[in-house]
């Protein structure tokens, strides 16, 4: 499988209704995009989600991202990435995660381990002893350079989420040549600064209390200042691009200056406003 330059990510909770799914999925491909990427959700199951937008596509990509590895043992991940392929033209990418504590413990009631050893464990369960299983589309979540080089050693790939230009590079370097790296960013066509921000700053809360993109942010040169209070401006503007739909490409193709194989837009617009999302997709689909 081969991945195409530009991609979508976005939560089908956020569209709540099957039929709203469809036609979102339906406009993703229509606009000419390669790939769209979902996480696993709280409403969706992810396997079951994927299969339904396929079956609603003819061309279109569809990549977890993530699949949670507390979600299902590796036998279960690794029939319904096969099955999902054979059933869909090999449309199916598989991406990966370890998740975040209160997801893992909060939700799900497992027990959370450490990172690598438990991804380690999880992709060898998936692949060991499966003939061609170094070909097979599967990508982890990756920030730190541990995982970003598990995921070269054993995957296709990494799928790194909340980062900049300047993760993209280091990452890039770590991969090495010949494995896909897809970077998901934040994308908004407001043009008002506090109007952009704010839309930022409801889109990121989520992510300000994990452990894991925090101390990412920190190494990458973010401070404590820049993440209290919602975040300061030099973080927000770094996390979401706003303004002009030619001020937002510029700095889509800074991924791909880094090294970037795939980037994954995600519109970011106010709850329920569907109209100022699809332009958006429009609006950056020729990036």
């Amino acid at each position: 499988m081969q991945l195409g330059r530009l991609g979508i990510w976005y939560s089908p909770d956020k569209i709540g209704r099957a039929q709203g799914v469809a036609d979102f999925a339906k406009t993703v491909e229509g606009l000419g995009y390669d790939t769209l990427w979902y996480p696993e959700s709280r409403g969706f199951e992810s396997f079951t989600v994927a299969g339904y937008m396929l079956g609603q596509t003819r061309t279109l990509k569809l990549g977890s991202s993530i699949a949670s590895i507390y979600a299902r043992d590796p036998f279960t991940a690794r029939r319904g990435m096969i099955s999902l392929n054979e059933l869909y033209g090999d449309r199916f990418i598989l991406g990966l995660g370890v998740s975040h504590m209160p997801m893992v413990e909060g939700v799900r009631g497992h027990t959370y381990e450490k990172p690598i050893p438990a991804m380690r464990r999880y992709v060898d369960g998936i692949t060991r002893d499966q003939p061609g299983s170094e070909t097979w589309p599967i990508a982890l979540a990756a920030l730190r350079p541990l995982m970003l080089k598990l995921s070269a050693d054993m995957t296709r790939g990494a799928l790194p989420y909340n980062v900049t230009p300047k993760h993209t590079a280091e990452a890039a370097k770590i991969l090495g040549p010949g494995k896909w790296l897809a970077v998901e960013q934040k994308v908004t066509l407001e043009t008002d600064p506090a109007k952009a921000r704010a839309l930022g700053r409801a889109e990121l809360s989520r992510y300000m209390v994990l452990d894991n993109y925090r101390n990412c942010w920190l190494g990458l040169g973010f401070t404590e200042a820049d993440l209290a209070n919602g975040g300061s401006e030099r973080f927000i503007d770094s996390m979401v691009l706003w303004g002009t739909a030619d001020k937002v490409k510029e700095g889509l193709r800074a991924h791909f200056a880094a090294g970037a194989t795939h980037v994954a837009i995600q519109p970011v617009h106010p709850e329920g406003d569907t109209t100022t999302r699809d332009a958006i997709m429009k609006a950056l689909a020729d990036t």
